[in-house]
């Protein structure tokens, strides 16, 4: 046991180290860590112990459920209904066919690296626990408190935002069905209010029950999409109403249409929103990898299929609605209010267009739930680190259900919040959907920035990489966030035609909270917040003493009180495991 590569576990037969783990960790080489019940750890809690970390969620999310919930919280047909405003109205049809695949160029980039983060670092935390491991020393705190407050911003807006589109489908299906009816923003507050306190108690179940559910909803997500593509084209009544039955292409491919002030190039790119904030969940499988089994890989490769299955499903999507839209300015400015609604009127029978909103409904109430899971797991995985006030309640798993009960109601109080916004105007509540693509892909794209440009070649790939490619697609990654970062934030209109009411609120909303957290950081947190914590005990092996103190760990002897203290390194005084000096983590071989 004196030998510095022995360990308190074994696999396949011999005793490994932690240095031998397939993933980047933490803890220096010697390091070993010590599961508290005496017992072996299995491979993936071998994995989170290299991490730092001691397993406290049940195992019961698998590649199928992880990538359900994934594709729950990206929810294609629902995110497509709710941002046809952006994609369609900034650059019309062309927008909709070519740039979704110039879009997802970039993105699918974004998707691989952060795919490749995961199965090197498949821990809750996520890109914030990558960026401080990952970060030069010194940095890694910085990089973590930036990375996680973006992370989160992003995700508290990505309940209340689908929840607010869902309740507007609703509403409009009610306006459809009667005419004299126009929806209040009371009305469409109190809806979607309640829509979030359903989901509230649905995240709060157990994580066999949330793994259930979210298989089903993702399955009738799938069957929705595919109903909703055949439905459209087979079904619309263009014909009767003198139109051929579908656009001509070159109208389709050709056409920009001019919905802002810009050069229609810009518009193209602005008209990326919609594509961005639709591809946004994909991150889920990283938030959910200390509940998935074979984590490192399995956790990776959900990553990687959401993002390519639902970029190909939603162009089929786009390329349905850009074949089929008759009249694009009377569905961006229709009473309805959803710009969805109104083009489904254009084109198809009233029962056809009512069956296709239920559908739409139904799996954005799925996609909702999905986003209140994912966002809970962040905000756990910040708490423990002690990233929020009040930390010690939102980091507490209940003895019940074995799940983050508290994040998930403070994230539930914080959306229900943002829904205020809906009394400010469509303008005031749209700024939730650009705020969440913005924080998303700048948190997304920290991390891989760091590992192309600060780690390089030095990085310790996990079993799911890119290989020689990883570098050239980070850098393709990075590169796409940059463009698309500040876009995201232009108004459509300019000039003397720009106005308090036509204004693009993304760049105070989004950035009057990071540069308070930046402030925070400057003033405060600087101080306190070293990153991503240790919490497994564990010895520096290669130390007589030590090592006959670990025998009497496994063999379930009393070792005092004295060596399991979290204030020193396992009765080594003076010296803090790694992961809790801040900018000294490092990649284990670096």
């Amino acid at each position: 046991m004196a030998d510095r590569n022995a360990s308190v576990y074994s696999r396949g037969g011999r005793r490994v180290s932690v240095a031998e783990e397939p993933v980047t960790s933490v803890l220096k080489g010697g390091d070993v860590p010590i599961n508290p019940s005496g017992e072996e750890w299995n491979p993936d809690e071998e994995v989170l112990a290299a991490l730092g970390y001691k397993p406290e969620f049940k195992r019961e999310f698998t590649l199928w459920t992880t990538f359900c919930v994934s594709f729950a919280v990206l929810g294609l047909l629902p995110s497509f209904a709710t941002t046809l405003y952006y994609g369609m109205g900034y650059a019309g049809t062309a927008g909709m066919t070519w740039g979704w695949l110039v879009a997802m160029i970039g993105i699918q980039s974004v998707a691989a690296s952060m795919a490749e983060l995961c199965s090197s670092m498949p821990t809750s935390g996520g890109l914030y626990y990558a960026a401080a491991v990952l970060a030069p020393p010194g940095w890694g705190p910085f990089a973590a408190w930036i990375t996680g407050w973006s992370n989160w911003l992003g995700q508290v807006t990505g309940a209340p935002s689908v929840n607010y589109g869902t309740s507007a489908m609703i509403l409009a299906s009610a306006s459809i069905q009667n005419p004299d009816y126009v929806p209040t923003s009371y009305q469409t507050f109190l809806l979607t209010v309640l829509l979030m306190l359903i989901h509230g108690c649905m995240a709060s179940l157990p994580t066999r029950w949330i793994a259930r559910v979210n298989s089903a909803g993702s399955t009738f997500n799938i069957i929705a999409l595919i109903v909703v593509l055949i439905l459209i084209p087979s079904a619309t009544n263009r014909v009767s109403r003198g139109l051929t039955k579908f656009n001509p292409s070159s109208e389709v491919w050709g056409d920009i249409y001019a919905g802002t002030d810009f050069p229609k190039g810009i518009s193209v790119l602005m008209s990326f929103t919609g594509v961005i904030w639709t591809m946004s969940g994909y991150d889920s499988p990283f938030h959910l990898a200390e509940e998935c089994s074979n984590a490192n890989i399995a956790s990776p490769r959900a990553i990687f299929l959401t993002s390519a299955v639902g970029g190909t499903f939603g162009w089929f999507l786009q390329l349905v609605v850009a074949y089929t839209v008759v009249d694009i300015p009377g569905a961006l400015d229709s009473s309805l209010g959803q710009p969805f609604a109104a083009y489904l009127i254009q084109v198809l029978p009233k029962h056809a267009v009512l069956a296709v909103l239920s559908l739409t409904i139904i799996a954005g109430f799925a996609m909702g739930q999905g986003c209140m899971i994912a966002a809970s797991r962040v905000t756990f995985a910040y708490a423990r680190d002690d990233c929020f006030p009040l930390s010690k309640y939102w980091k507490h798993v209940n003895t019940l259900t074995r799940t983050p009960v508290n994040a998930v109601w403070l994230n539930n109080l914080v959306g229900n919040i943002l829904l205020l916004l809906i009394f400010g105007g469509e303008l005031a509540i749209g700024a939730i959907f650009s705020i969440g693509a913005c924080a998303a892909f700048v948190a997304f794209t920290t991390p891989i920035f760091i590992r192309v440009f600060f780690v390089g070649n030095r990085f310790r790939p996990g079993p799911w990489n890119l290989g020689r490619f990883s570098i050239p697609i980070g850098c393709i990654a990075s590169a796409f966030v940059a463009l698309m970062v500040p876009i995201l934030c232009f108004p459509s209109t300019t000039g003397k035609d720009l106005t308090v009411s036509g204004m693009n609120w993304t760049s105070l909303v989004y950035g009057g909270p990071m540069f308070a957290i930046l402030i925070w950081w400057l003033v405060s947190a600087r101080k306190w917040f070293k990153g991503p914590k240790v919490n497994v005990d564990h010895l520096m092996l290669g130390r007589e003493e030590q090592a006959a103190q670990l025998e009497e760990v496994i063999e379930g002897k009393d070792v005092g009180d004295g060596d399991r203290s979290s204030g020193s390194h396992d009765g080594v005084p003076g010296e803090m495991p790694a992961g809790k000096q801040g900018g000294d983590m490092k990649l284990n071989g670096l």
